[in-house]
């Protein structure tokens, strides 16, 4: 299995100048349930939507989010690093490239569409 590579299929991963694989999460906390919500945000800085079950208090969100991120991915929880927005919705994560070859990328995706243009946003963040 090779790197997942952003975009239009994936458009919410990149690689940083070190090679790790940078997701870029958009979070809404206190959600019923975790599940994916489509994509975020405009063409060139989209980020995937996730209603996380959790509040956004003490790091309770955070950790939530990773070991529910890592549970789709079929990756260990350990493998994955909030490296900015620790105490923002907008999250970037990262994990290595050798993770990202080995991770379910399908459980995250199946149920978005490619963003078709500057602005839009899949009809699941509407």
């Amino acid at each position: 299995m090779t790197t997942p590579k952003p975009g239009p299929t994936i458009p919410f991963i990149r690689t940083d100048r070190h090679g790790n694989v940078i997701v870029d999460i958009q979070v809404v906390p206190n959600a019923a349930k975790t599940q994916v919500d489509g994509l975020y945000g405009e063409q060139g800085a989209i980020a995937l939507k996730v209603r996380l079950n959790a509040p956004p208090v003490d790091g309770k969100a955070n950790e939530a989010l990773l070991k529910w991120l890592a549970g789709q991915l079929g990756i260990p929880r350990r493998s994955l690093e909030v490296v900015r927005g620790q105490t923002s919705r907008r999250k970037q994560l990262s994990m290595s490239a050798e993770i990202a070859a080995k991770a379910d990328w399908h459980q995250l995706t199946r149920h978005i569409t490619c963003h078709p243009a500057a602005g839009a946003t899949s009809n699941a963040t509407k």
